[in-house]
């Protein structure tokens, strides 16, 4: 049994593993390096460890800074959470040889896995087709010039390591493809400390979903049914449900059936992702995420396992997995990523102080935050801010839930993607559920504020640095007394029904 764990991470998904490892009495340690000390995630463990270093982002991905701090700790296991070092597998192998626990797969399977370019070949030799591409890295810009002239433009540059979105550049013919090359080699060695790319061909309009699976490491692979993260942009993702809607049962199975068997061929341990994209020519493996995602919460919520709590278990040697009959599906679950970025303005990154944060509650409803009131959004690191995950006995009562959740969610000091969020789940695409990774872009930019409202926002966030809200009033009885702000600061300052700012 796991005694004492290491999270190599920071933010939400920190805070989720900290929480599920104390449900199981292990001890938790955080790490932090310069200028994160005062980070969210540390308070929910019961020691920190400094990381060495004056670059917070290059701090995470220190191999041997990172080690060193869970050999101080005495820390027998280590989670990697998301992103940073948690698909290298020289990272796995190190955190092992020094016999620490390595909460993943194993250092050989992420090897296959977590770079791209060899699990498209494993698929191949499971039987699943792939999406047409290289099977192996590219070397330069020039060598990418031929393999997009053989597979046909626009094609996609790709990061071999990581995912999030990150290191990918679509290129629609060969002028932009040097700069494209630049760009997506320096974005991949920055997120994941490897810049290597290799090469897809854009496919046209097609729909994101991924099968969310649990391996022991030994052969046995159940799978936990499907997500569509169709809504994206800039290929990250921001809003993901399950199951998915509007697709055959067939199809359904068979997206199930492939990913268990791209699982085996690896003797795949501890929770993964197989991704897919779906056409109406057919579905095509696209990559595994060797690790926990970013949307695990909406899995969690309609088959009722704890994902994180089944990682830590099944590291620690004690868990077998069901069968796969045993999973069932209940109801339907919404995500959708609350990030510091501002959706007026082509989703750019907002960060600053965060001066006022209520997330929405009721039944049916969880907030994953990573993040104090008061605490500053780093442009050092990923803007997301939180995770709210809604689930409803049927895909439209999940729906209005997440609707009336954005409605109720507070955040005042930095833009966010809340306003967004709104629009798209009541746009026609949505509702329909007949979506693809187009559709964001096609839902068109959201008004930008006016005058008014931006002098009103910014009296928000100096009422909100000086003085509480005032207390909340009975229905109806709001009177004169309470003054109800403009409505820009609805949902920005005060959800519905709660205080209400009186007078300065």
């Amino acid at each position: 049994m796991i005694r004492r764990l290491i999270v190599a991470n920071r933010g939400e998904i920190a805070v989720r593993v900290f929480r599920a490892a104390r449900e199981l009495g292990v001890e938790t340690v955080g790490v932090f390096p310069r200028g994160d000390a005062g980070a969210a995630h540390l308070k929910h463990c019961a020691r920190v460890e400094r990381l060495e270093g004056d670059d917070p982002r290059a701090a995470y991905l220190d191999i041997e800074g990172v080690v060193a701090a869970a050999r101080r700790a005495g820390a027998d296991a280590l989670h990697p959470g998301y992103g940073f070092l948690s698909e290298n597998p020289e990272f796995a192998r190190r955190v092992e040889e020094e016999g620490i626990v390595f909460v993943g797969p194993a250092p050989g399977t992420m090897e296959a896995f977590g770079v791209k370019t060899v699990a498209r070949r494993l698929a191949k030799d499971a039987g699943v087709p792939t999406v047409p591409g290289t099977d192996g890295p590219l070397g330069d810009a020039d060598e990418a010039g031929e393999a997009a002239e053989r597979l046909g433009f626009p094609v996609l540059l790709k990061a071999s390591y990581g995912g999030g979105g990150r290191g990918i550049r679509r290129v629609e013919g060969p002028p932009g493809l040097p700069q494209a090359f630049e760009a997506a080699t320096r974005e991949a060695r920055q997120a994941f400390g490897n810049g290597e790319l290799y090469m897809e061909k854009s496919l046209s309009r097609p729909r994101h979903v991924e099968v969310q699976v649990l391996g022991d490491g030994r052969g046995a692979v159940v799978h936990l049914f499907e997500r569509d993260c169709s809504m994206q942009r800039r290929n990250q993702k921001l809003i993901e449900e399950s199951p998915a809607p509007n697709l055959d049962e067939a199809l359904r199975r068979r997206l199930h059936a492939d990913a268990v068997a791209v699982a085996r061929t690896g003797r795949y341990r501890s929770a993964g992702t197989v991704e897919f994209l779906v056409t109406p020519e057919g579905h095509f493996f696209l990559e595994v995420n060797a690790r926990l995602q970013v949307e695990h919460p909406v899995t969690e919520a309609v088959t009722g396992v704890d994902i994180v709590r089944s990682q830590l278990a099944l590291a620690g040697g004690d868990l077998a997995l069901p069968a796969q009959d045993e999973v069932r599906l209940s109801g339907h679950a919404i995500e959708c990523r609350i990030n510091a970025e501002d959706p007026r303005l082509n989703f750019l990154p907002a960060p600053g102080r965060v001066v006022h944060f209520d997330p929405p509650g009721g039944p049916g409803v969880r907030v994953d935050a990573g993040l104090l009131e008061g605490g500053e959004v780093s442009p050092h690191f990923d803007s997301l801010l939180a995770k709210l995950v809604v689930h409803g006995e049927t895909r439209e009562a999940s729906r209005a839930r997440a609707l009336r959740a954005l409605e109720d969610f507070t955040v005042v000091g930095v833009p966010t993607t809340i306003p967004f969020h709104r629009a798209a789940l009541q746009s026609a695409a949505f509702v329909s559920g007949r979506y693809d990774t187009s559709t964001v872009g096609e839902l068109g930019p959201l008004a930008r504020p006016s005058d008014s409202e931006l002098e009103a926002a910014a009296l928000a966030v100096a009422v909100a640095r000086f003085v509480r809200p005032a207390p909340a009033r009975a229905a109806g009885a709001q009177g004169a007394a309470g003054k109800e702000p403009p409505s820009a600061l609805r949902g920005a300052f005060g959800p519905r029904g709660g205080g209400w700012f009186h007078e300065v």
